[in-house]
């Protein structure tokens, strides 16, 4: 056996353990009803120039039982129901959804409500504000909810679907193999008073959601995950346009967590580099290796459907006729790989990129933790 086998054989042992221990966290869990609560919500909506489909998801109606109130934060009044109300807001902060939370936290009474942020494009739904609720309700300093994009149709939009809801990349995946503090992603949160303390730090800041994470878990405070998911009704999309966004992901990984950002590629997408090898040397042993991993990550991916289906059923045409239990072969196979595909190739892409990103038109600087400056006689990017 030459180095490179071994050096090969080594890495299916270390990625086909990780998603082994994955799995077997997932298989441990079962699928809780959601936290039941009717407590005041104030469900803040923050968007600067919203597309046809988050103006749908705005219109949303929601059927939440108890006291709800709707608010669109931008810089136009969008098109909206009556029932959603709308405040003018155009932070001129680097991070303009946290600037647009905080002026709406200064400017609306919370008069003891839970205050929700749910970005726009994801489809918001009565059990998931009492998901997102709750936990903040019975006293946890932060909740979040799961993103599961649904109707994907080009191959890019299956690459990301594939990603979000199939591969360790998924939210769900990533709370159980956590160590320290929890992975969070901002599309969905609920947020405690001490919460909101810290977002107030948290202006120039990219990953606001990491940081946040990262500073309650320092202070003792827990994060808890929500039963429902947040599902992102997803328009057809490019392969530029997903690596570029999951390109500025693992720029913001290698600022925030820079002891992480090697592991993409050892543990995150091993697949393919590890095909690749199997192929090039024609060792029976790490193709029968790679063979193992590959079922491994299957049945994850498998396992991953079923905790991340949508509970209440898709609207017409968001879906891929997935069940509560069951997920045709087809994208269980497959787009997984598509998922670790686009993962290592946003890896590969953030290696040669400047530590600077292109944010919501502008372009900054970034520095340690997620910090970000506006560059020297830079605007729009």
């Amino acid at each position: 056996m030459n180095a490179l086998e071994a050096m090969g054989l080594g890495w299916v042992v270390l990625a086909g353990g990780f998603s082994a221990v994955a799995l077997g966290r997932l298989l441990s869990q079962r699928r809780r009803a959601p936290g039941s609560t009717r407590v005041p919500v104030l469900l803040l909506r923050p968007v600067d120039v919203p597309t046809e489909r988050e103006l749908e998801n705005l219109s949303r109606p929601i059927d939440y039982e108890g006291p709800l109130t709707h608010v669109v934060l931008s810089p136009q009044r969008p098109r909206l129901p009556e029932d959603v109300l709308w405040l003018r807001s155009d932070p001129g902060a680097p991070n303009r959804k946290v600037g647009h939370l905080l002026y709406a936290l200064e400017k609306l009474p919370r008069d003891g409500r839970v205050v929700l942020v749910v970005d726009a494009d994801v489809a918001v739904t009565g059990e998931l504000v009492e998901g997102l609720a709750a936990p903040v309700a019975a006293g946890a300093a932060l909740s979040t909810a799961v993103p599961t994009p649904v109707g994907e149709r080009a191959l890019a939009d299956r690459a990301v679907a594939g990603l979000l809801r199939r591969t360790h990349h998924s939210f769900r995946a990533l709370h159980v193999m956590s160590a320290g503090a929890r992975a969070v992603c901002g599309k969905a949160l609920g947020l405690s008073d001490r919460a909101v303390e810290e977002l107030r730090a948290l202006e120039d800041h990219i990953g606001e959601d990491l940081e946040l994470s990262k500073r309650l878990h320092a202070k003792g405070l827990e994060v808890e995950l929500c039963e429902v998911p947040a599902v992102v009704p997803m328009a057809s999309g490019t392969w530029s346009a997903a690596l570029a966004r999951f390109t500025r992901w693992m720029q913001v990984l290698s600022s925030h967590r820079p002891g992480l950002y090697p592991t993409v590629p050892l543990l995150f997408t091993p697949t393919w580099p590890l095909l690749a090898l199997s192929l090039f040397t024609g060792s029976m042993w790490l193709s029968a290796g790679v063979a193992g991993l590959l079922l491994v990550r299957t049945l994850l991916s498998w396992r991953l459907s079923i905790l991340t289906t949508p509970i209440s059923p898709l609207p017409p045409g968001e879906g891929r006729g997935e069940g509560a239990g069951f997920t045709s072969p087809g994208p269980m196979l497959w787009d997984w790989l598509l998922g670790e595909a686009l993962l290592l190739a946003a890896f590969m892409t953030s290696l040669v990129r400047p530590s600077r990103v292109t944010w919501r038109g502008r372009t900054y600087a970034l520095h340690s933790g997620g910090r970000m400056s506006p560059e020297l006689g830079g605007g729009r990017g």
